[in-house]
């Protein structure tokens, strides 16, 4: 088993640790009991797919330390993220009696993960949370960090908080049964860290296209646990997103301009940002920021490893104004993360908005 530490300072919450190992789900049961009251409650939130595939090894898991759940369920896909899925999750818990002792376990992918969360970090004004991702973008990124969120339908994550789990608990062999666009999606967040931190990461990702487009087993566990390093990293000594936190963004402020302006219909979430990452490197191309050579690699790197993407075929004018409204937006500013060498980025608030539309159309050329 591979321990990734979270050790936040004070005041901020007690520190936690993201647990990677492979077969882990048959030991949950055993990793839950030190974060469940003696007279606590245990929930589980997911979705019918994930209940159906996972749910029988979770509950055998579970019985395995004498423990048993109660299954609360939210409907499949980013669609789901909204206050009304929050609410529906918030009554059944009234229903099932739950109080300030019980435990929430989000067992899912990334919409999971934020809604869940969200629910924990207000429900009774605070329950205990551990999150079980069943995607890559979720193991790699969105289980860690504390951040929790819905969206509306001006924006995505637009209402949320920052509440951390208790534990992250990582079983790799749950991506067997991830499809592979979902998978695919999840390999846009893994390289994210290789360009914004790790130039030894990303070229590992570089030359290990073809075995990790297969999810081969032997580079999964150290892949996963290297991304959380780097995000444990930066969120500790960013805990709020004042400053360096930003660079996670990276590919975001663009990427989820696109979700926003399909209603979040036509990307997935990393699909959106492997494209948002290409257009922030054209920007820095554009901007004389970034080498065209190391853009090239940069975008080689991502299109083998996340192709097929759906087509960048949107008015580069729509994107921009979808973008405009984004929360990481500051009195009107927009808020771009910029690489300047693969391994390193800065963060940049004074892009014309004619570069971002040429950078833009350069990234739809692209996708054709």
């Amino acid at each position: 088993m591979i321990t990734v530490p979270v050790p936040l300072p004070a005041p901020a919450p007690a520190p936690y640790s993201a647990l990677v190992e492979t077969g882990l789900l048959a030991r949950a049961g055993a990793l839950l009991r030190p974060h469940l009251p003696p007279a606590g409650q245990l929930f589980v939130v997911t979705t019918p797919t994930v209940r159906r595939l996972w749910g029988p090894a979770l509950a055998a898991g579970l019985a395995a330390d004498g423990l048993a759940a109660t299954v609360l369920e939210m409907p499949d896909g980013e669609p789901a993220k909204t206050l009304a899925s929050l609410q529906a999750l918030a009554e059944a818990l009234v229903a099932a009696g739950a109080d300030r002792d019980a435990l929430l376990l989000a067992l899912g992918g990334g919409v999971v993960g934020d809604v869940a969360a969200f629910l924990a970090s207000v429900y009774m004004r605070g329950l205990a949370l551990v999150h079980l991702p069943t995607t890559l973008v979720a193991m790699v990124d969105s289980s860690l960090g504390g951040k929790t969120a819905v969206n509306l339908p001006s924006g995505k994550n637009l209402l949320g908080t920052f509440f951390h789990p208790r534990a992250i608990l990582v079983d790799p062999a749950t991506l067997a049964t991830l499809p592979p666009r979902e998978y695919r999606s999840g390999l846009a967040e893994a390289i994210k860290y290789g360009i914004i931190a790790d130039r030894a990461l990303f070229e590992v990702l570089e030359s290990q296209a073809p075995a990790l487009a297969r999810a081969d087993p032997a580079l999964l566990q150290p892949l996963i646990a290297a991304c959380l390093r780097h995000k444990a990293a930066v969120v500790v000594a960013d805990e709020r997103e004042a400053d360096l936190r930003r660079v996670l963004n990276f590919g975001h402020t663009l990427g989820h301009a696109l979700e926003s302006a399909t209603a979040y219909q036509r990307f997935l979430h990393g699909e959106a940002v492997a494209w948002g990452m290409i257009a922030a490197g054209q920007i820095a191309v554009r901007l004389g920021r970034f080498d065209p050579n190391q853009a090239r690699r940069m975008n080689a790197a991502i299109l083998a490893l996340c192709r097929p993407l759906p087509p960048l075929d949107l008015d580069p004018a729509l994107v921009l104004r979808h973008a405009a409204s984004d929360k990481k937006a500051r009195a009107g500013v927009l808020h771009f993360v910029l690489p300047t060498r693969i391994g390193q980025v800065a963060i940049v608030n004074d892009v014309p908005p004619a570069v971002i539309l040429a950078a833009l159309a350069d990234t739809q050329a692209l996708s054709r």
